[in-house]
């Protein structure tokens, strides 16, 4: 029997694994969807090394960093339990490489190519890690001094602040030491439009992501024992009401449509075993309304040039569902209980100011030695022939 439970466990969080693993495709196709076409090649390329890149960050220090765990041992003794901590350093992973995923949004149509793959390593190597060691990992005697301070230790499920708001204020500094496209606002004040180059991929993308986010959050379980279909509904009602609100709030924009979803699962994360599938809708509709908002603000008054909004629907979304795992996870709101407001928000707020001392130390450092953003011809040009010599559509180049 006990062979039995661990050969269901490797296989339960395998398959969250795969899920997750697709969602970078979800990733890539929503960008592909969103910037220009001659930066799709680009965002493709872009999304898949950053993959293999911090696979190899996350196996050789990351994963050391946020558990001890290393792999420098037999394969008699990666083995036991039916492989079981590989398994979970291939579900654990997944989550890492969002950081770097989640920032190419941001970064997006002027990066260049090579700096980018450094910050991943340093990110998914180091900045990542030492956070998520904290919140999941007892570090630092962080959480036990929240629970013995509020009562309650921080409570992140599945990475709404862990993995999500570390993302999204992680890019916030990489956005601005950028600065914004050529031409996307003019001296005088005006904004040129950069419209999506193909709603159906951005479709795509977001339809990918919404599908694989039922593995982010149920296999979070990491064992089957644990398995909750509360986790299941509550993701769902958090992206209904992502949907419904962003619809309306974004007058039928398919953008804001694609992203309304998104912006509620990134919410419920963190309580989507806590809430009642009540403040779940809640949770995932202020979301929704939130990155609508925030993304208006941050391209047209702040002029902020977040080609995705990954800072809005990220790092805020991220944020609060950290601070609504608090509010709506607790009994009072139907929620289960278990969870002090205070240990959330601190913790919250911990996240954002390392994921920003992080992010400007390492894009910083970067823009120091190798400059970030491709020059204004190579930019004019796309990152797709400038980087990868080759275009989406190749209409331009000699048919061979």
């Amino acid at each position: 029997m006990e062979s039995y439970q661990s050969g269901s466990n490797v296989l339960f969080i395998l398959l969250g694994a795969i899920m997750v693993l697709a969602m970078h495709a979800g990733f890539a196709f929503l960008e592909v969807g969103t910037v220009r076409k001659k930066n799709q090649v680009n965002a493709l390329v872009k999304i898949l090394t950053d993959f293999g890149v911090s696979t190899v960050a996350y196996f050789f220090v990351g994963y050391g960093i946020a558990y001890g765990v290393h792999f420098f041992s037999g394969v008699d003794t990666l083995m036991e339990k039916n492989g079981f901590e590989l398994t979970k350093f291939f579900f654990l992973l997944t989550f890492a490489a969002a950081i770097p995923a989640i920032i190419s949004g941001g970064i997006a149509e002027r990066a260049k190519f090579n700096p980018q793959l450094i910050a991943t390593f340093m990110l998914v190597g180091f900045v990542y890690p030492f956070f998520e060691g904290i919140a999941w990992n007892q570090a630092f005697g962080i959480q036990a001094w929240l629970k013995a301070t509020f009562g309650a230790e921080f409570h992140d499920f599945a990475g709404s602040v862990v993995v999500h708001a570390m993302g999204g204020w992680i890019a916030l500094p990489a956005v601005l030491l950028l600065g914004a496209r050529y031409g996307r606002y003019t001296k005088d004040g005006r904004i040129s439009a950069h419209p999506p180059s193909s709603i159906p991929f951005l479709a795509l993308g977001a339809w990918i992501l919404a599908v694989g986010w039922f593995g982010f959050n149920v296999m979070s379980a990491q064992t089957i024992d644990k398995i909750s279909g509360l986790v299941a509904i509550n993701s769902l009602m958090a992206m209904v009401g992502g949907i419904l609100v962003a619809l309306v709030a974004g007058k039928n924009d398919p953008g804001f449509v694609h992203n309304g979803p998104l912006a509620g699962l990134v919410a419920v994360c963190a309580g989507s075993d806590l809430m009642h599938p009540i403040g779940a809708l809640v949770v995932g509709g202020i979301a929704g309304g939130l990155f609508v908002l925030m993304f208006t603000l941050t391209q047209n008054r702040w002029k902020i040039d977040d080609v995705l909004g990954v800072w809005p629907l990220h790092g805020l979304c991220g944020a609060w569902g950290g601070i609504a795992a608090g509010i709506f996870g607790s009994q009072a709101l139907g929620g289960a209980g278990g969870v002090a407001f205070m240990s959330q928000l601190v913790m919250t707020l911990l996240a954002i100011a390392i994921a920003l001392v992080g992010g400007i130390a390492v894009y910083g450092s970067l823009k120091a030695i190798f400059g970030l953003r491709l020059d204004q011809e190579e930019e004019y040009e796309g990152a797709d022939l400038s980087i990868h010599k080759i275009t989406a559509t190749p209409e331009r180049e000699p048919n061979w």
